[in-house]
């Protein structure tokens, strides 16, 4: 919405931002803009932006793990988000120094990532890179989990050191000798289904850049 102010010769223009607006910096919008997928790549079929949120969706399942990529490598950050799986059901997960292992086979990705999922928040498994790397405590992370509703989610990766938070429980804060120096983010809707992920309210910050 666009309200003009006329007082005398002057011209206010006062913007009211929507939802698509949410963006906290520019810093944030040049890792997601809130508007489209430009900067990302996977199958544009299973990923959109609504009203500044992303997405995943697999309305009739699908046989393996997709990923959307960002086409930016990163190293040291700070992610905050805010995370829904619809109705509880499914899982995710936010991929951190990882790679694309096969763009042509649903842009599967190897490496650590920041599990979502009954049983898994908070955790950080190994996709293609081992398995399980820090199992988090399902029983404190449940204490405060929302299953069908958003819950707030931050993943810091500095250096060796990783560090999960689940609304403010800390699931993992430990170095790990195998975390990759750079790689690409992505976000994952797995195997199996239909499910729906929502991310919203995400923030980032680039560590490297200090």
């Amino acid at each position: 919405m666009r309200t003009l102010l006329l007082t005398g010769l002057a011209l206010t223009v006062v913007v009211l931002a929507g939802p698509a607006s949410r963006c906290a910096d520019k810093e944030t919008e040049a890792f997601f803009n809130g508007k489209n997928l430009d900067g990302w790549e996977g199958l544009p079929d299973l990923w959109s932006v609504k009203d500044g949120d992303l997405v995943g969706n697999t309305s009739t399942g699908i046989k393996s793990n997709t990923f959307l990529c960002s086409k930016k490598k990163y190293k040291d950050f700070e992610l905050k988000c805010q995370i829904r799986l619809k109705d509880g059901k499914g899982n995710s997960g936010i991929q951190i120094r990882s790679k694309i292992v096969a763009p042509e086979d649903y842009y599967t990705v190897g490496g650590p990532q920041a599990d979502v999922g009954e049983g898994y928040w908070g955790s950080l498994y190994g996709e293609k890179f081992g398995g399980m790397m820090k199992q988090a405590d399902a029983k404190k992370v449940n204490e405060k989990l929302k299953k069908d509703d958003f819950n707030d989610y931050y993943v810091r990766c500095e250096g060796k050191h990783v560090t999960i938070k689940v609304n403010d429980v800390t699931t993992v804060d430990d170095d790990f000798d195998k975390m990759p120096e750079e790689g690409i983010i992505a976000f994952q809707v797995h195997a199996g289904g239909p499910m729906e992920v929502t991310f919203r309210d995400i923030e980032f910050k680039d560590l490297s850049k200090k």
